[in-house]
């Protein structure tokens, strides 16, 4: 039986796919890779230690950080300064961006990372899967001088690569140049990700859909409407509701099941909960390779300008038939 390629082996066979490359993008997944075994460690025995509930500070959106959030942002966060690969980084957990390039004045690196450390953490209490996102830019500003905020604030579309880990029953890193979806499997005996879903695609039907119902009553008319059609008995559906509460999980699921996450704007939160930079787009950017869709409701997640750090969307994602009805709906509907 022929074993299968592992994740560096399969960076570098690619690697001829990246414009301007130098392996510093190679680099730059491998230190990703490096702190998501990490991090996977610290989940694994998150019962065992004193990394479980609250620190009973705030992040950058005023939401209560646990402590798994704290470490698993400090791990990347190092893993990617002292490696020296990445010219900036900007986390969910950090009000502000962080410049590589202007702590060494001769930084001649070319990417942004820009990550949600640990999607999901107010499920690791109950031992439910989380995850990490990622996200890959090549920088605008000259190199070798300070990141400005415009390396950041870039539209989903200029992405070099993105993709996400979850830490679940297997541990998976899911990611995407550009040329399609490949997901690796960790082997935890020996420390190493394995190519085990090969081109990841979407199925054409997808039968489940992903929302916290319980905000019902204060969606959009039109993603009401979508919902109660999902619940019809008719032709292949009532659907099935399927929701985790981490957004990594939920997405993940639906790319191997077929399905459709939505988290639409609601008067608490009317521009929706998501982040465009750390969560939305690199999830746009996967889907849209894996066959699917992503939209705010009305425009192309990915073509979305930016013009904050922080900004936050609604956010529809997965089959692409789903995505076009809820559009349908809320053009109808609001």
């Amino acid at each position: 039986m022929e074993q299968p390629k592992t994740l560096g082996e399969f960076v570098i066979e690619k690697q001829h796919e990246f414009p301007y490359s130098t392996g510093e993008l190679s680099s730059l997944l491998n230190s990703i890779r490096l702190a998501a075994k990490i991090v996977n460690h610290y989940v694994n025995k998150a019962g065992l230690v004193d990394i479980l509930g609250s620190t009973g500070t705030n992040n950058a959106h005023a939401e209560e950080q646990q402590k798994l959030d704290v470490l698993a942002n400090k791990l990347f966060i190092n893993s990617l300064i002292n490696r020296e690969i990445a010219c900036g980084i900007a986390s969910e957990e950090e009000e502000d961006f962080i410049s590589i390039s202007g702590m060494k004045k001769d930084n001649q690196n070319k990417y942004v990372v820009l990550i949600d450390p640990l999607d999901g953490s107010s499920n690791i209490d109950v031992n439910v899967s989380v995850g990490t996102i990622f996200s890959i830019y090549r920088r605008i500003s000259p190199v070798g001088t300070p990141v400005t905020l415009e390396d950041f604030l870039q539209p989903g579309i200029n992405q070099v690569a993105a993709g996400y880990i979850i830490y679940g029953t297997s541990t998976m890193l899911v990611y995407t140049t550009g040329h399609g979806v490949n997901g690796f499997t960790l082997n935890p005996a020996i420390g190493t990700f394995y190519l085990s879903h090969p081109n990841m695609k979407f199925p054409d039907k997808g039968k489940i859909y992903s929302i916290n119902e319980g905000n019902y009553v204060h969606f959009p008319l039109g993603v009401k409407k979508f919902i109660k059609y999902c619940q019809e008995e008719e032709d292949d559906r009532p659907y099935t509701s399927r929701y985790i509460g981490s957004l990594v999980s939920d997405f993940h699921r639906n790319l191997i099941k077929g399905g459709v996450y939505l988290y639409p704007q609601t008067a608490k939160h009317p521009n929706g909960k998501l982040r465009l930079l750390y969560e939305c787009n690199p999830m746009a950017f996967l889907a849209e390779q894996a066959g699917g869709k992503a939209s705010d409701g009305k425009r192309r997640i990915l073509e979305i300008k930016p013009q904050k750090l922080h900004q936050r969307v609604p956010f529809y994602v997965g089959n692409k038939e789903m995505v076009n009805l809820i559009e349908q709906m809320i053009q109808i509907y609001d």
